[in-house]
């Protein structure tokens, strides 16, 4: 970093990627002027034409067609990782010995064992290593967990978690990354590992699953002809592969404060284009939110009498988390999406890499492992005919 900007790169442009690529964009304009500069330097993508789109579609300075450009480019600093799972540890490791601060999207590898080789690596380096789990950066959803914090809701007893996608339902979608690799790695790590995230987040750490149980629903798919990108329809080459991994998983889990959570994730629930959603239930109340309307939440309590008591709407404003010079009208009921968490995140993260306090910081490496042995042992509980596994 230099000490009035700080160069941003994104390796990987498709829809996650642009994603990264438009929240660095946006984060100059969020939270004051008093910041270092953000400078849009590089979008890196082995496919040249995607690369090269990403970059102008986005205003970035250029286009680069490795990973190890990124890497040795002096006018960069700070780099999101934003590509197939298994391709995170070559990537992260070579950029943090290079010196970048590193944002990797989750899960943070392909394997255990790639992970641990992550943090290992992390700890031994110079910048910031994180991992991307954007919806923590929900201005509702910190303001549950806000108001859990301060004892409102009362002890909670229940979590109740769902992340329903119809990404995959459709039987001619190709073949792609996400359904390669064993039981778990399917819709469990691809969308539900958000969906754990969030409930640790808002009710505390998980210790123990039980009852799980993965259903494949698809069995085979049209193998496409080159590299496809997010959830497109492709050319194909009329031969089929076998789908490697699960469509649907449900769990239960115990978390360390006593209570109990159950939980579903599925990658084929029709006309759920990204449902993640959450309730979680106190003595003293209760709250709801779901990302198809993400600026607003529900929430009861006992401190209102009977006649009129009851679940209540509750509309994002600028009293809440982040909306406050994080909108550009920052008003009550002008509302926001899912585009604002992505930016509030690099505001976060070039936060960290410049020293300055005030947004809460991303998870490190060790958190992304830690979801990772989450979801092991969500597969190793399956695997079992529903048998308990602590974690």
């Amino acid at each position: 970093m230099t000490q009035n900007s700080i160069g941003v790169a994104v390796i990987g442009g498709g829809m996650a990627g642009r994603a990264h690529a438009a929240g660095y964009r946006m984060a100059s304009t969020l939270f004051g002027t008093e910041r270092p500069d953000v400078r849009l330097v590089a979008i890196a993508d082995t496919n040249q034409a995607v690369a090269d789109d990403t970059a102008k579609r986005y205003g970035y300075e250029r286009a680069e067609y490795s990973w190890q450009a990124i890497a040795e480019a002096d006018d960069i600093d700070a780099v999101s990782v934003v590509v197939a799972n298994h391709l995170h540890r070559e990537i992260v490791e070579g950029l943090l010995a290079a010196g970048k601060n590193v944002l990797c999207e989750k899960p943070l590898a392909g394997s255990i064992a790639d992970a641990e080789s992550m943090v290992a690596a992390a700890s031994k380096a110079q910048g910031i290593a994180s991992v991307g789990y954007t919806y923590r950066r929900s201005p509702a959803v910190q303001a549950i967990a806000n108001e859990l914090e301060a004892g409102r809701l009362g002890d909670i007893v229940h979590f109740d978690g769902r992340y329903r996608a119809d990404y995959s339902l459709d039987p001619t979608g190709p073949m792609t990354w996400r359904y390669r690799g064993g039981q778990g790695t399917g819709a469990l790590a691809d969308v539900g590992s958000h969906l754990l995230d969030l409930a640790e987040y808002v009710a505390g750490p998980i210790v123990e699953v039980r009852g799980a149980q993965f259903s494949t629903v698809i069995t085979e798919r049209p193998v496409p002809v080159g590299v496809t990108y997010g959830h497109t329809k492709a050319e194909t080459t009329g031969e089929m592969a076998a789908v490697e991994n699960e469509d649907i998983a449900t769990f239960t889990v115990q978390f360390a404060g006593g209570f109990v959570g159950t939980f579903s994730a599925s990658r084929v629930s029709h006309c759920n284009p990204d449902g993640l959603s959450f309730d979680v239930f106190g003595t003293k109340g209760s709250a709801s939110w779901a990302l198809e309307r993400a600026s607003e939440f529900h929430i009861s309590t006992t401190d209102i009498d009977d006649t009129v008591n009851g679940r209540r709407q509750v509309i994002i404003g600028p009293q809440h988390p982040y909306i406050q010079g994080g909108l550009p009208m920052d008003a009550g009921g002008v509302g926001h999406g899912k585009a604002e968490f992505f930016a509030y995140q690099a505001r976060a993260f070039l936060d960290q890499i410049a020293g300055i306090s005030g947004l809460p910081e991303l998870p490190d490496f060790a958190h992304g492992l830690r979801g990772m042995q989450i979801v092991a042992a969500i597969a190793e509980s399956a695997a079992g005919n529903g048998i308990a596994v602590k974690i």
